[in-house]
């Protein structure tokens, strides 16, 4: 098999992927609707309960009542079933997805994030891999179930409709300038698209807390401060890499191939206007206490001028930066 072909094979092992991943998905949703009706069966038993336990306050049988008993126990561990299915399918579904990618780099001979298509399953991949280490904790568990959809999403629409036939670079891109610079952008990518997912969610969290809601979407979450403080961290990490390689090394890159550091390229002002964004964040959580909601907003805020820089940029505009293609 050459290696134009294996580059093409590629597309059909991240298509592997991407049903692996739908299928995670449908697990960790088939969790979630398990725990929400355990929840609502300890809610709608909790007066009985206290009833109950008033009755035989001076009895020494001590008994579990309704769910809290075996029924509760089979519900739990039923839902634990599904939670390792979801979790050995997501990391079934990145190591194809890795395998995808690497075949798509040995195939083409280069670093396989050339292009729209190559971007986004690279991106992809470094969001699950976060997603797979934060999976190890609480909090990340519950993160996952959204994280696998929008990666289902991210890497399907890659696998269709901004699909590229493998092929030789343009002249501007042959340099090794590709891969510090436009790798570190896909690494910031992935850690701002993590952060991203947690900052809607701790929205959520929040609001729910503040409206005392004990069932629905919005109890199912952790609690929003520890949501919280996961964003922070994962912005935190990203906003260096973003610092690092898309401003101050893609500005060496313009100054080898142009002959001028900035010029004002479509490309190059949204990059600075993610980093304005990212740095208003941090700036406003470390002088002004901003915390929770508010920070959150100005995150999504921030990932919103990401995805405009990756997708509308691209689309909309012609700039020094089209030569990618989709």
């Amino acid at each position: 098999m050459d290696l134009d072909a294996v580059a093409e094979w590629s597309r059909y092992v991240v298509v592997v992927a991407v049903l692996g991943y739908l299928a995670a998905w449908l697990a960790f949703c088939a969790e979630a609707g398990i725990h929400s009706r355990r929840r609502r069966a300890l809610t709608a038993a909790a007066p009985e309960r206290e009833l109950v336990g008033a009755s035989t306050a001076s009895s020494s049988v001590d008994a579990p009542v309704g769910p809290a008993g075996p029924e509760d126990a089979e519900l739990q561990q039923r839902a634990d079933r599904m939670g390792g299915i979801g979790r050995g399918l997501f990391a079934l579904a990145t190591l194809a997805l890795a395998v995808g990618v690497v075949m798509r780099g040995l195939g083409t001979e280069r670093a396989p994030w050339a292009n729209m298509y190559e971007f986004s399953i690279t991106g992809a991949l470094v969001a699950s891999i976060v997603f797979l280490v934060l999976a190890r904790t609480v909090v990340g568990r519950v993160v996952a179930v959204w994280a696998v959809l929008l990666i289902f999403v991210t890497v399907g629409l890659a696998s269709t409709v901004l699909y590229v036939s493998p092929g030789p670079l343009q002249p501007a891109l042959q340099s090794y300038w590709l891969v510090v610079h436009v790798g570190c952008a896909v690494l910031a990518f992935g850690l701002f698209t993590v952060g991203a997912v947690v900052s809607a969610l701790q929205i959520a969290s929040e609001r729910a807390a503040d409206r005392g809601r004990t069932s629905g979407f919005g109890a199912s979450l952790p609690d929003s401060v520890s949501l919280d403080r996961l964003a922070y961290r994962l912005i935190a990490i990203a906003f260096p890499i973003w610092t690092f390689g898309p401003l101050i090394l893609g500005a060496i890159w313009a100054e080898v191939s142009w002959g001028r550091y900035w010029g004002w390229d479509p490309k190059e002002v949204w990059a600075l206007i993610t980093w304005l964004a990212y740095a208003a964040y941090l700036h406003a959580r470390a002088t002004a206490g901003w915390k929770g909601s508010k920070a959150s907003v100005v995150a999504l805020i921030g990932y919103a001028t990401v995805l405009f820089s990756y997708f509308g940029v691209n689309i909309l505009f012609n700039g020094l930066h089209s030569y990618g293609g989709l």
